[in-house]
C-alpha cells in the first residue's frame, strides 16, 4: 500500500511539473528575458531531477519532456538543399543526455546538495551551449559552406554566459519546488539511500 501511495504521488507530481513546466517555457517565456535569451526550464528542470533523484527517475522525465519539447519548441535546421525544415528528435536526445549528466554528477562519494545541484545545471548547461555553437558550427562550415557569422566573444557573451546565468537563476526555485513539493517525502528518493548503503558496505569489505 505504501509503495502503490509513492508511486501515485510520483506520477501526479511529475506530471504537473511536466505540463507546467513545458507550458511556461513555451507561452510564457517572454515574462523573464535576458539578450533574448530565456530560462530553460524543461533542460533545468531534467538536470535537477535526475542529480537529486537518480538515473531512472531522470530518464523517465527527460524522455517526457523531451517529446514535448520536440513537439512544441522543435529547433529548424537548414538542409543542403537551402530549405528549411523543422527536427524531430534533437529535444528528445538533448533531454536524454542532460538526465544522464545529471544523474552522474558527482553522485558516488559526494551527498545529494544544493550546491552540487547547482552546480550540475551550471555545467550541463555550458556544455549544452557549447557542443549547440560547435555543431552549428561544423555543419554550416563542412555541410552547408557558409561563413559562421558569430564569432566566439559574441557566442561568449551574448549567448553562453547569459544562458547560463538563466539557467543558474531558475534553478533555484525549481530545486526548492523539487526538494520540498516534490515526487519524494522529504525530498529524498529512499531507492537512493539504499543504493548508497551498499556502495559504502561494499567499499568497506575492500
Amino acid at each position: 500500500m505504501k509503495n502503490q501511495t509513492l508511486l501515485i504521488r510520483k506520477i501526479v507530481v511529475y506530471t504537473i511539473y511536466i505540463l507546467v513546466f513545458t507550458t511556461f517555457q513555451v507561452t510564457f517565456r517572454g515574462l523573464f528575458s535576458l539578450q533574448g535569451l530565456y530560462p530553460d526550464l524543461m533542460f533545468v528542470f531534467v538536470v535537477l531531477t535526475a542529480y537529486m533523484f537518480g538515473f531512472k527517475d531522470g530518464m523517465i522525465v527527460g524522455s517526457l519532456v523531451g517529446v514535448l519539447r520536440d513537439y512544441f519548441a522543435g529547433p529548424s535546421i537548414t538542409g543542403i538543399d537551402g530549405t528549411v525544415t523543422a527536427t524531430t528528435g534533437i529535444g528528445l536526445l538533448v533531454m536524454i543526455l542532460a538526465a544522464s549528466y545529471g544523474s552522474s554528477f558527482f553522485t558516488i562519494r559526494i551527498k545529494r546538495n544544493f550546491p552540487m545541484a547547482f552546480s550540475s545545471v551550471v555545467t550541463a548547461t555550458l556544455f549544452y551551449k557549447i557542443i549547440g555553437h560547435l555543431v552549428v558550427f561544423t555543419w554550416e562550415n563542412a555541410f552547408l559552406h557558409h561563413e559562421y557569422n558569430i564569432g566566439l566573444e559574441n557566442a561568449l557573451m551574448f549567448s553562453i554566459l547569459p544562458q547560463t546565468l538563466l539557467n543558474m537563476i531558475i534553478a533555484i526555485p525549481v530545486y526548492l519546488a523539487l526538494r520540498f513539493i516534490g515526487p519524494y517525502h522529504k525530498g529524498v528518493n529512499p531507492a537512493l539511500i539504499d543504493e548508497k548503503s551498499r556502495e559504502d558496505n561494499l567499499w568497506l569489505t575492500m
